[in-house]
């Protein structure tokens, strides 16, 4: 249905008023084509802010997405910033297990809304939560502010790390 009513909201050209339309119509739109009407950061901006649930995980427009957003914000290799993980939304939700540790532990709590991880993204995010090296701390060091932060990534946590966790 949304490809559809994109097919007829652009049937004579991107309408400059694009982002007064739902965030998800944008999924089904190349970053190119809004060019026209903004910056591909805002673009991109806008389609992390749409329902990840419209494409599943294994949708090729899914990682097109993600490739697209990575090369708008410039990313030469694996590391990225808060502020482009901020930008990035539930894009974050894709990158693979080498971005998660390269990024080190600024993107857990962005991380953590994503609500489901393949394995090398699990063990990532486990790797980074150990080594300590987070604005978090060891879990040795941990609060319950520190739990309801990364609440998320509860159920990636291993034994190892649950049982540093202070009680």
């Amino acid at each position: 249905q949304l490809s559809c009513l994109l097919k007829m909201v652009t049937l004579h050209g991107i309408p400059e008023d694009l982002d007064s339309y739902p965030k998800d119509l944008l999924l089904f739109l190349s970053p190119s084509d809004y060019a026209a009407t903004g910056s591909c950061s805002q673009f991109f901006i806008n389609v992390g802010r749409a329902n990840v649930d419209v494409l599943p995980r294994e949708a090729p427009e899914r990682q097109q997405l993600l490739l697209g957003a990575l090369a708008c914000l410039r990313i030469p290799g694996t590391q990225i910033t808060e502020e482009n993980g901020r930008i990035l939304g539930w894009l974050l939700c894709d990158l693979g297990g080498e971005y998660i540790r390269s990024s080190g532990g600024s993107l857990l709590k962005d991380l953590s809304q994503c609500g489901a991880f393949l394995p090398d993204q699990e063990e990532a995010i486990r790797d980074v939560i150990s080594s300590g090296n987070t604005t978090f701390g060891p879990p040795a060091a941990w609060s319950a502010f520190t739990l309801s932060e990364l609440s998320g990534l509860i159920p990636v946590l291993d034994h190892s790390i649950l049982q540093q966790i202070p009680k």
